[in-house]
C-alpha cells in the first residue's frame, strides 16, 4: 500500500514561521546587547587606559621589587646571619649537654657572644626577619630559663615560632614553665594548652598533659586536673608520665 506524508496545516505551519521569527529577534537581541556591552566596556577602557597601565605597572614593580629583594637582599642576609650564629649556638649547645659546673657561663656566651663573636641577641637585633634570628629567639629563650630570667625566657619564647611538632610544642611548654615558676599557674595553664594543642605524639604530648595537670591542680581547677591525668592513662599509658598516674588522679578527686 502506497504511504504518503501528511501535509501540514496552515495554521501550524504560520505558528512555526511566528516562533522562528521570535527566536531570531530574541538572538538578534542578545546579539545587540552584547556588542553594546562590549563597545561600553572598550570606551571604559579607552578612557582609563591611563589609569590600567599605572595599575599593571605598579603590579609588575611590586612583583620584581620582591623577587629582587629575595634575591639580592634576603639571601644574602639569611646566609651571613647562618654564619654569624654558628659560634653562638655552639656555646648553646654545649651548656645543654655539657657539665652542670659551666652551664651558666655557656648560656651567658651564647646569649651575649664570646672570642669576638656575635651571641644569640645580636642575631635578633641585628639579622631580624631571619630563620637564623627566628632558632636564636628560641635557643635564648631556653637559656633564659635555665639562667631562671622567667621574664626574658617568656620574650623570647613568646617571638618564636615554628610549626614543628616537636620545637613549637617544646616553645609553648617552656613559656608554661617559667610561668609556672613565676607563680603564675593560670597562664602557665594556658600555654600548656596549647603545646599540647601544637602536635599530638608520644614525646610532647603526655609531658605537657602532665604539666598542664599539675598546673591545673594549682589553680583549683581540679575537673580539668582530672581530664589531663586520665587522658595520660587513657592515651599514654606506656609513657614515663604514666608510672604515678593514678597518684595525681587521687589528687585530683580528693581536693574537689
Amino acid at each position: 500500500m502506497a504511504t504518503y506524508k501528511k501535509r501540514a496545516s496552515k495554521d501550524k505551519r504560520a505558528k512555526s514561521q511566528k516562533d522562528l521569527v521570535e527566536e531570531q529577534s530574541t538572538t538578534a537581541e542578545v546579539f545587540n546587547t552584547l556588542d553594546e556591552t562590549a563597545g561600553k566596556t572598550e570606551a571604559w577602557v579607552a578612557k582609563n587606559q591611563k589609569y590600567i597601565f599605572i595599575f599593571i605597572g605598579v603590579i609588575a614593580l611590586g612583583v620584581l621589587g620582591y623577587l629582587g629583594y629575595n634575591e639580592y637582599v634576603q639571601k644574602p642576609k639569611e646566609k651571613e646571619a647562618a654564619n654569624e650564629v654558628y659560634q653562638a649556638n655552639e656555646f648553646f649547645q654545649e651548656a645543654m649537654t655539657g657539665s652542670t659546673a659551666a652551664k651558666d657561663s655557656l648560656l651567658n656566651l651564647a646569649l651575649n657572644g664570646g672570642e669576638g663573636k656575635f651571641g644569640l641577641i645580636d642575631i635578633i637585633e641585628n639579622y631580624s626577619g631571619t630563620k637564623a634570628a627566628n632558632l636564636a629567639n628560641y635557643s635564648a629563650g631556653i637559656a633564659y630559663l635555665n639562667l631562671k630570667d622567667y621574664t626574658k625566657a617568656i620574650e623570647h619564647l613568646s617571638d618564636f615560632s615554628s610549626d614543628n611538632a616537636v620545637y613549637g610544642a617544646v616553645a609553648k611548654g617552656s613559656i608554661g614553665d617559667a610561668f609556672m615558676q613565676l607563680n603564675q599557674p593560670k597562664d602557665a595553664l594556658e600555654y600548656y594548652e596549647k603545646a599540647i594543642a601544637h602536635n599530638a605524639n608520644d614525646f610532647t604530648t603526655p609531658k605537657y598533659l602532665l604539666k598542664a595537670g599539675i598546673a591545673a591542680l594549682e589553680a583549683k581547677d581540679f575537673t580539668k586536673a582530672s581530664d589531663f591525668f586520665n587522658r595520660i592513662k587513657e592515651e599514654f599509658e606506656n609513657s614515663t608520665e604514666a608510672r604515678n598516674i593514678d597518684v595525681y588522679i587521687g589528687r585530683a578527686s580528693t581536693t574537689k
